[in-house]
Parts: structure tokens; C-alpha cells; sequence
């Protein structure tokens, strides 16, 4: 309101300026026409010289001062104008001055305010959008004799316990899916080919994500967490199978239906703890024995920095199985429980926290296993079996690695009456000698050549592997 009134009577005051002007050259025009009038009646002896010379100088001072004035009317209009157009300006200045402190003063008081609440999540966030990947894991065997016959004097073993068939075949590839449910939900499904022609669930779980404190659940299918290789798939193993003691006691790797709970610790020192319950469906177990809950487990795991260049991981496992008409490629039945203890130690090497250039990868495991039940209806208590596997793995070079690994098996020894069975070891002490070089083209990519001298059968077999492993799509980063 300031401004329109400043400039109201400044337009005011301009029009009375103009008027002013206006009048003066209207004035200025007859007084002329009088003056030259007047010298037209002038009779002739007016028309002397310095009469005129003075006439003249008086219209021509009388002009002058006519021009004078009109011409400061005009300096004092454009003086005036300039002075207006400075005070819209500066009124212009100070109201949006005025709208800026009104716009931060908002702003202070929308940050002070406390937050919202979320908004409802929309059901289309939670799509069917997983990572999807896919391994290819093949090889090309040649051996001596049909490793699918394979037999080890005093273990019978489950259906997935024997060697790979001679040619080509696809091993363990599998596809999987992974999802974050939600911030508190994590979902992993894994579908394995495990002879070419059919397609089988390994995994299916669910597990949380943020329940803090260090804990962790996990329900559904899946691989257990005891031993050091157990939870790896066939694709991540350091060597191309199993070694003894996996094989014998955990038809190659231990997975079945069931919970999990593992609890991380909050110290320096890496330390975690896990229990687990389980259907009791897969080997050592079978029959889904106690009402459908027929194994259980607890483990521990360990581990720390020596320094920038090497750390370890120790673990003790226990596994106790009940089984209800177990049966094996033997064809043998066994109703009883199984009690199995692990003990794992792992050293890693790498040149200053390195691994890409060189690292060095040394593990081992010790076995114990004891049994009480019937065995094709001779009933026996306490029979022991032990098994350990020493391995190392070399990265001598950027992508090239050499390895080396040895197992052994031993048994306590058994009655008369199972003289004969598949829990005699007839005297022998099972053992094989593996030797592998790999080549990695990356991270997603491997190929291997591995030989075995396998002696855990009557007929000692020679065996050499070529494999090749790719991984499609995202893939879930390997454990230590």
C-alpha cells in the first residue's frame, strides 16, 4: 500500500509539471505574435538601428529565459522519474526479502517438527522380483572301474555317498533364487540336477534379517551349519568331490527340513553359536523318527586375525540322528541312533590381506562317530568309526592353484555276529590320495583337472576329473 500511494502522487505531480510547460509555450506563442505585430505598426522613424538592436535583444533575452525554464522543468521531470524507478526497486528488494524470512522461518519449523509416520508399504513393492543364477557344474571322469559301485568296508553309505559316473555329466549345477522379502525377511531357493534328468529342491528357507542382538533364525529346507564344508555347495568345495569323512557320515554334505538359530557374540574375537532341530528325514537320520523331529545339532565356530596376512577359524560340531529302517546302497536297514562330533581347524594365507596375487588355504577334520541299534535285526551298542582329511590349497600365480588332500577312515571293530556285513571292515583301513591344479578365468568362472587314488575299496581306483564351473547371474558371496 506504501508504494501505490508513492506513486500515485508522484504521477500527480508530473501532470501539474507538464502542465506547467505546456502553459509557458502557450504563453511564449502570442507574446511573439504581439512583439512582431508590434514592429509591423511601428512607424518608420522607430526603425532606427539601435531601437531595433535593442528590441531584438530583449525578445531574444526574453526567449532565453524561456528556454531556461522549460528546459530545468525537464531536468527536474527525468530526475524524478529515475528517483521513482530507484524506489520501486528497493520496495521490490525489501518485499522479497520479506517472503524469503517467511520462507525460512517455515523451514526452521518443518525441520523442528518430528518426522511422520511411514507410509503404508504398497502391496506391488513386494513383486516377484528375485536375483536368479544358475551354476553349471560338469565333468568328464575316467577311472579304472565304475565309481557309482563304489563300496567302503565297515561304513555302509547313503544313496549320494559314491563316486561320479564315467563321461559326462552335469555333477551339482543348480538354479537358485534370492529375494529380500522385506526389511526383515531374506528368501533363498535352490534347485539342483543331480543326474541329468530330474530336477530336486536342495534349499528352500527363509531367514531374518534384522533382529539384532547378534541373532539369526532360519526355517525350511536347508544345508546344516556343522563342520567347516557342510553348509558349501558341491560347486564351492576346494576339491571336485567329497572327501571320506563326509561321504561315510554325511552322505557328502548333511541337509534336511527344519530350524535354525545362531547367535553371533559381541566380541573382538569371532565366536558364534547355532543349535538346530530337523525333520530326521536325510542320512544319518531317516524316517523323520520322534514325531517328526529326529536330529538334532549344536555347533561353535571361532575365529580371528594372527595378522594383516593370516587368520584362523576353529569349530566343534555335534550331530545326534535317529533313524528309523535306514537303508543304504547295501541294501542293509539299520533302526537306531547316531551321535556324530566334529572338531575343524582352518588356517588362511595372503600376502598382506591379498588373496588375488597369492594365498594359501590349509583345513582339517576329525571324525567320531558312534552307533547303538539294529543292523539288518542284529541288535549292537557303541560301535565307534572315526575319519579326518587334511587338505591344502595353493594360489601359486594369479588365477592358478595347486592342491593337495589325504583322508583316512578307521572303525572300532564289530561282533561275530555282524561278521560279513557292510559294519565289517575286513582289516582294511580306507584312505585316498587326491592331487588337483585349477585354472580360474574369474570369480565366475573355473576350470580344474583332479586325480585320486582312491584305496577305501577292495579294488583300489584311479580316477581323474576334468571340471568346469560357471555361475550365472548373482550369487551369494562364499563363506570363510
Amino acid at each position: 500500500m506504501q508504494r501505490d500511494s508513492t506513486s500515485h502522487e508522484f504521477f500527480e505531480w508530473k501532470s501539474s509539471q507538464m502542465n506547467s510547460v505546456l502553459k509557458l509555450r502557450d504563453m511564449q506563442a502570442p507574446a511573439l505574435a504581439g512583439m512582431l505585430a508590434l514592429l509591423a505598426a511601428t512607424p518608420a522613424w522607430a526603425a532606427a538601428d539601435d531601437n531595433l538592436a535593442a528590441i531584438r535583444n530583449e525578445i531574444q533575452q526574453l526567449k532565453d529565459d524561456y528556454e531556461a525554464r522549460i528546459k530545468g522543468l525537464e531536468d527536474r521531470l527525468q530526475k524524478a522519474e529515475a528517483e521513482s524507478e530507484a524506489a520501486k526497486a528497493a520496495a521490490t528488494a525489501a518485499q522479497a526479502a520479506a517472503t524469503a524470512a517467511q520462507t525460512a522461518e517455515k523451514a526452521a519449523e518443518v525441520a523442528a517438527a518430528p518426522p511422520p509416520p511411514p507410509a503404508a508399504t504398497p502391496s506391488a513393492a513386494n513383486a516377484f522380483n528375485p536375483g536368479i543364477a544358475a551354476v553349471l557344474n560338469g565333468f568328464v571322469s575316467a577311472a579304472t572301474h565304475d565309481p557309482t559301485t563304489t563300496r567302503i568296508a565297515g561304513f555302509p553309505l547313503g544313496d549320494e555317498a559314491q563316486g561320479l559316473p564315467r563321461g559326462f555329466s552335469l555333477g551339482e549345477s543348480e538354479i537358485n533364487f534370492s529375494a529380500n522379502i522385506d526389511p526383515f525377511l531374506f528368501g533363498w531357493l535352490n534347485l539342483s540336477l543331480p543326474d541329468n534328468h530330474s530336477i530336486a529342491v536342495e534349499e528352500a528357507y527363509v531367514q531374518t534379517t534384522s533382529l539384532g542382538e547378534g541373532i539369526t533364525l532360519r526355517a525350511g529346507e536347508f544345508f546344516s551349519g556343522i563342520a567347516y564344508l557342510n553348509e558349501r555347495h558341491a560347486h564351492d568345495w576346494s576339491f571336485s568331490d567329497a572327501s571320506l569323512p563326509y561321504r561315510v557320515f554325511l552322505n557328502n554334505q548333511y541337509g534336511d527340513m527344519g530350524f535354525q538359530a545362531r547367535w553371533l557374540a559381541p566380541t573382538n574375537l569371532f565366536l558364534e553359536f547355532g543349535a538346530e532341530l530337523f525333520r530326521g528325514d536325510a542320512f544319518p537320520a531317516h524316517g523323520a523318527a520322534n514325531n517328526g523331529f529326529g536330529t538334532q545339532t549344536i555347533f561353535a565356530h571361532a575365529g580371528d586375525d594372527i595378522n594383516e596376512s593370516s587368520s584362523w577359524l576353529a569349530g566343534l560340531s555335534y550331530l545326534h540322528a535317529a533313524s528309523d529302517r535306514r537303508d543304504s546302497v547295501n541294501a542293509d536297514l539299520f533302526t537306531g541312533t547316531d551321535n556324530l562330533g566334529i572338531a575343524s581347524l582352518v588356517y588362511k594365507w595372503a600376502p598382506g590381506g591379498n588373496p588375488t596375487i597369492q594365498n594359501l588355504i590349509l583345513s582339517g577334520e576329525f571324525f567320531f562317530d558312534r552307533e547303538s541299534g539294529q543292523f539288518n535285526g542284529i541288535r549292537f551298542s557303541d560301535y565307534d568309526r572315526t575319519g579326518w582329511y587334511v587338505q591344502g590349497v595353493y594360489q601359486f600365480m594369479p588365477r592358478w592353484s595347486f592342491g593337495l588332500r589325504y583322508a583316512q577312515l578307521g572303525t572300532s571293530g564289530i561282533n561275530e555276529a555282524l561278521a560279513g556285513s557292510a559294519l565289517d571292515d575286513l582289516g582294511r583301513i580306507p584312505r585316498a590320495e587326491t592331487a588337483l591344479l585349477e585354472f580360474d578365468t574369474s570369480e565366475f568362472g573355473r576350470f580344474r583337472v583332479q586325480y585320486t587314488h582312491d584305496n577305501s575299496d577292495v579294488r583300489p581306483l584311479d580316477q581323474v576329473l576334468f571340471q568346469y564351473t560357471v555361475i550365472y547371474g548373482p550369487h551369494p558371496a562364499h563363506r570363510y
